[in-house]
């Protein structure tokens, strides 16, 4: 009787919190829409400065618990214009419980909780014991471990999330052995996360951006941009330059000198867990590799089968359609079933053993789930507060005025968006339509089509700088790497990188405006990207000798 009480009580929990999970949505658009009837902040630009509060506390304290936190309470008090019962409702309410109760949002966590999973049954099996004992034979340089990092980020285009876990996973035994810091494999895998995927027609990107577009020719114009895409283009060059000249600079030289004398954290290992104990003996190379291509492999399915796929969709379609986290999510499910059937089946560990890495798995992505809620939360108040509708007002206005320069000021504009909000995807839905409602791209003006690149340029520039974009915290969680140091060490990259591009796009909107091809500036601008580069990094050199 005691038993059966029990799961009553169970079930009428499991209840609540699925009527919770389908009300709260419907709660948090009512309070969007209650809160721009009454606040006095919304549309203006008080509604950028709690994300701003937010990015300065956690460069100052090195803290980004507490930094997100203050940065969501500063938005609930201005949503709420200081009255504080309406305050606390919006911090938990409208922010904490409406962000973990998306759905989207909950598949991206589940997905993250069975892909820590599959890295800690990795572990137990000695999967990437062994692949660090392979790539000691076959890398024997740290120039050889970069390249090799840039490599796997490239061929896992397919997303951003997935790519920053996976090669987070397999490239830190690697990097490890060759004292590269864990700051510098941060920004590897974060340089070829957003930056690749957004150049990738099939990824869940390209989807992201084709459903911006009215007239269903959304995936024609993605691929019209990829020449003009300057930023992602750009980054790839540079962290080329980087890694091929032995060149570091700002923060990042320091990580780097201390990661060569042994320190590859510079401090304490935030992620230090059992998961990291890797045992050396029974592990093949195999036992990382065939789970990563079923994980690969069944992702890919999942994201298509949302898509539509089996419905009589053909590939491109059903890609374009995809709903990423319940694709990831159905994807790296059957990837964790997989991996447990073929190491029990390896006699690997018992099954028992198999069960106890879930929740090893688990706890390894507590950090990077605590960072995301919060982070979702403060982009409720962001958007509670209109900056979407406040930013799209000032491009509007001015957006038919000076067309050789429109391209590197919606660049901007964009990266100063995406930057404050934490999210590329928003800044897509913000300013392509409002570039397209201006010159549309149906009519072959080619200033259209910078322009667009320039909306998704701008957007993963501020997305790679912003220490609340979902894509650097994952990058931090999968190089298992000081979150704050990840951002510091970045920055300095990331914002040369913006200032070449700015220049890029202004050639390329003079040129556009003057019917010279547009395309002429990308070389134009690699060539300057690689000079600059080599030349800070040649003034480091001299200024530390």
């Amino acid at each position: 009787m005691k038993q059966l009480y029990k799961h009553r009580r169970a079930l009428i929990l499991l209840t609540g919190l699925a009527a919770i999970m389908l009300v709260m949505p419907a709660m948090a658009e009512d309070a969007a829409e209650k809160i721009a009837a009454t606040s006095h902040y919304y549309n203006t630009f008080w509604a950028l400065v709690p994300s701003f509060v937010a990015i300065i506390l956690a460069l100052i304290t090195k803290e980004v618990y507490s930094s997100l936190f203050i940065g969501i309470t500063v938005g609930a008090v201005l949503a709420a214009n200081g009255n504080f019962e309406r305050t606390l409702e919006n911090i938990f309410t409208n922010g904490i419980v409406a962000s973990v109760s998306d759905s989207y949002n909950v598949g991206i966590l589940v997905f993250l909780i069975m892909l820590g999973s599959i890295v800690a049954l990795m572990n137990k099996a000695g999967g990437s014991a062994a692949f660090g004992r392979w790539a000691e034979d076959h890398i024997k340089t740290r120039r050889g471990a970069q390249l090799s990092t840039i490599l796997l980020g490239i061929l896992i285009f397919i997303d951003d999330y997935f790519n920053c876990l996976t090669v987070g996973s397999v490239m830190r035994p690697v990097t490890d052995r060759h004292k590269i810091s864990r700051a510098k494999l941060a920004y590897l895998i974060d340089a070829t996360a957003a930056p690749i995927c957004i150049i990738a027609p099939i990824s869940s990107w390209a989807a992201a951006v084709s459903g911006f577009v009215a007239d269903g020719s959304g995936l024609a114009l993605f691929i019209r941009t990829i020449p003009y895409n300057f930023y992602a283009l750009l980054t790839i060059a540079m962290m080329l330059t980087l890694t091929i000249k032995n060149i570091d600079y700002g923060p990042m030289a320091k990580y780097e000198k201390n990661a060569k004398a042994g320190d590859i954290f510079s401090g304490p290992n935030p992620y230090e867990n059992e998961t990291d104990k890797v045992p050396e003996g029974k592990g093949r190379v195999i036992d990382l590799v065939l789970p990563i291509i079923v994980l690969v492999t069944c992702c890919v399915i999942g994201m298509v089968y949302t898509g539509g796929i089996f419905s009589g969709a053909n590939f491109i379609d059903a890609f374009s359609n995809s709903d990423a986290s319940i694709g990831l999510m159905l994807g790296s499910a059957f990837g964790l079933l997989f991996s447990i059937i073929y190491y029990v089946a390896r006699k690997s560990f018992s099954f028992r053993e198999a069960m106890g890495c879930i929740p090893e798995g688990f706890k390894a992505m507590v950090p990077a789930i605590m960072i995301l809620v919060f982070a979702w939360s403060l982009k409720n108040m962001t958007s509670f507060l209109g900056a979407d509708v406040y930013v799209a007002g000032v491009i509007e206005g001015s957006a038919r005025g000076l067309q050789m320069f429109l391209p590197a000021v919606i660049f901007l504009i964009g990266c100063v968006l995406s930057f404050a909000t934490g999210t590329s995807w928003g800044t897509f839905g913000i300013l392509i339509p409002i570039v397209l409602e201006a010159f549309p791209w149906s009519q072959g003006n080619p200033i259209s089509i910078v322009c667009v690149a320039a909306c998704m340029a701008g957007a993963v520039c501020g997305d790679h700088c912003s220490p609340i974009s979902d894509t650097t915290i994952m990058s931090s969680a999968g190089a298992q790497c000081e979150h704050v140091n990840h951002v510091s060490t970045q920055l300095p990259y990331a914002m040369t990188c913006a200032v070449v591009s700015a220049i890029g796009y202004l050639i390329a909107g003079i040129f556009a405006v003057h019917s010279i091809p547009a395309v002429i500036a990308l070389p134009m601008a690699a060539l300057l990207m690689i000079t600059v580069t080599v030349v800070i990094g040649r003034k480091t050199d001299e200024a530390e000798g």
